[in-house]
């Protein structure tokens, strides 16, 4: 079916880049092209594809004048985002993957809400992930806990564990994207600054129920194969923010936990001059010096008055002691305590 551009701009613009996605193009515009809501353009950025990604989105384009598609000016996702922001006119933005599958009706809840809620606000959608081999525990454990928060709207109370608003199943009215800036800074995991920028102009997160977004998993995902999204620029990303929106200078501040995490934490802190506590429980380690700051047992907080708790242990069952610990004792709460992983 061929429609006819209109006069005005649509309601919804999706901002899609695209390359070498040739496999899974089909699944996904068909996806898009089947919702019940036809207010919509999408802006697919070929971000210098060499499979014939290009030519099935040119034979779509072809058959549905809502699809336009153009070259990436730059290299790479933060490029391709800002070319198609650029070219967009819709009142509401949303991302999508080019290897996903759009929900059926997920562009209609998603505006509907936002129509009713006003600007100020984030739809959201629950997310499933999806592979041909089945999903790793690592994933399934992350879908679980990003669908808990987001049945609550409650995301950004855990914002510092992972990022909390999936990457392709968002939406926002553009003059939030805009004060939020957008693509603007050039800075890896794109999505995950994406969401501290929205955490930190007070955007609301809409709670859902329903799941709008079918997650593809393989081998050559860009999570899984782009230096840009390794451990350590997450680490900085959330240190960086921390730093700057949730850090009380007049506090003593802690890094619970000794491995990867924590001495990436305590090295950067380091460097930067600040001063902390390192605690673990780890026999081993306690009493000997990193980075020149001595690691002591967790006993030791005791002896430190309103203390902020930077949280690197991942093991489920010591986060939970640490919880215990700290708020039973009346040295820390919800919003003193920060969980890094």
């Amino acid at each position: 079916m061929v429609v006819n551009p209109a006069l005005k701009a649509p309601q919804v613009s999706i901002l899609m880049p695209f390359k070498n996605s040739s496999r899974y193009l089909g699944e996904c515009l068909s996806s898009i092209c089947k919702q019940n809501f036809d207010s919509w353009e999408l802006l697919a950025i070929d971000d210098h594809s060499s499979d014939t990604s290009p030519a099935i989105f040119t034979e779509w384009a072809e058959q549905d004048s809502r699809i336009r598609v153009f070259p990436n000016r730059g290299s790479g996702i933060i490029p391709a985002l800002k070319t198609a922001y650029s070219l967009s006119r819709g009142k509401l933005i949303t991302r999508m993957d080019s290897d996903d599958r759009m929900a059926a009706g997920r562009l209609r809840e998603m505006a509907t809400q936002l129509e009713a809620s006003g600007s100020g606000h984030i739809a959201l959608g629950l997310v499933e992930y999806f592979s041909h081999r089945g999903i790793s525990n690592g994933y399934a454990r992350y879908e679980r806990w990003l669908n808990n928060l987001t049945l609550q709207g409650s995301n950004f109370k855990e914002i510092y564990k992972e990022c909390v608003i999936p990457s392709p199943c968002w939406m926002v009215y553009r003059q939030d994207l805009d004060a939020c800036g957008a693509f603007a800074p050039d800075r890896y995991p794109e999505d995950y600054d994406l969401c501290f920028r929205f955490y930190a102009k007070g955007l609301t997160c809409l709670p859902s129920s329903r799941v709008l977004h079918y997650w593809r998993d393989y081998d050559e995902r860009t999570s899984r194969t782009s230096e840009h999204y390794a451990q350590n620029y997450f680490l900085d990303l959330k240190l960086d923010y921390f730093l700057k929106l949730d850090r009380d200078a007049s506090r003593p501040l802690v890094i619970w936990g000794a491995g990867y995490k924590g001495k990436h934490l305590a090295r950067t802190l380091v460097e930067k001059g600040l001063h902390f506590h390192w605690l673990c429980d780890n026999p081993k380690k306690i009493g000997k010096s990193i980075y020149g700051m001595r690691l002591s047992h967790f006993k030791v907080l005791k002896t430190v008055e309103a203390p902020q708790s930077l949280i690197t242990v991942a093991n489920e069952a010591s986060q939970a002691q640490i919880r215990n610990f700290l708020f039973n004792s009346c040295m820390g709460s919800e919003k003193d305590t920060f969980f890094f992983c």
